[in-house]
């Protein structure tokens, strides 16, 4: 069901300066190959360009872009697109991605916490599963509605604390503690959280909850994938000794088969987001 969040005027809130654990936190993305995990969420980009109601010739930025599935949605609808990440090796795989099917679309290093663009100077702001890891979150949201026009929109796709991979970052949490004071991302993917960070700019806000199916051979083959791959659980592999990557390893695999929807051996499990659609004031 779509919910339609009320909006008004709120206060809005300053974070701490987190310049060193965003950098640990760039480090963490550039580990690994996320475009190997990245490919797979390529329908969470067309649904939101879709919720979002792209039209051909608007100006759209693509914001912690990744390897480019929001920015592929996009251009495919034939709008103007920049995609932008603050890790370069994910740029260049989306770069390949947009050659490889024709499509025009700039390419910019960019940190979502002070991107390089005057206000106003976009028809769309999106980001599907990169915002909401910032260090900075109020920061960040403040960002994407300055770059945005008015009566544009801002579309975001977050993973919810309650689903598969707000569960991982706290199994991953419950081994690796995250750093004191820094704001789990998965807040993003709750309508009182995106009330707080956009709720006082904002016209509406339409969010409706969706789910994605991560689909793969078995429930070790998920965690062969992650932990080879995917930034954050490399890292926390890394951190640990021999005793907790078996832990850690042991818990991810219960996690996956307690969630797991399939019968045949195989891996399926749901993991629910939030999509939203912000209509700047």
């Amino acid at each position: 069901m779509t919910t339609v969040i009320e909006c008004h005027p709120g206060v809005a809130k300053t974070g701490p300066d987190l310049a060193a654990v965003k950098a640990k936190q760039q480090a963490s993305w550039a580990s690994g190959d996320y475009a190997i995990v990245g490919t797979t969420l390529q329908i969470v980009g067309e649904r939101l360009a879709e919720a979002m109601d792209l039209r051909s010739g608007q100006t759209v930025l693509d914001v912690a872009a990744g390897n480019g599935n929001a920015t592929l949605a996009a251009a495919r609808r034939w709008c103007e697109v920049t995609s932008t990440d603050y890790v370069d090796s994910l740029l260049a795989r989306g770069r390949q991605r947009a050659e490889a099917e024709g499509v025009a679309v700039q390419f910019r290093t960019a940190d979502a916490e002070k991107l390089p663009f005057a206000d106003g100077a976009f028809d769309a702001v999106v980001s599907t599963f990169g915002v909401m890891f910032t260090a900075d979150q109020d920061r960040a949201a403040a960002e994407l509605l300055r770059v945005c026009r008015s009566g544009g929109r801002i579309g975001l796709a977050n993973w919810t604390p309650d689903g598969f991979i707000g569960q991982m970052f706290k199994v991953i949490g419950k081994h690796l503690p995250p750093p004191a004071g820094v704001k789990s991302p998965a807040m993003w993917g709750t309508r009182a959280r995106l009330q707080e960070l956009f709720g006082k700019d904002a016209s509406e806000i339409v969010a409706e909850p969706r789910i994605f199916n991560f689909r793969y051979r078995s429930p070790q083959h998920f965690l062969e994938i992650f932990r080879t791959y995917y930034g954050p659980m490399l890292k926390a592999f890394e951190a640990l000794d021999d005793a907790g990557r078996t832990a850690l390893a042991r818990d991810v695999v219960a996690l996956v088969e307690q969630s797991n929807a399939s019968t045949d051996g195989t891996m399926v499990v749901p993991s629910q987001y939030l999509e939203a659609v912000i209509i700047k004031r």
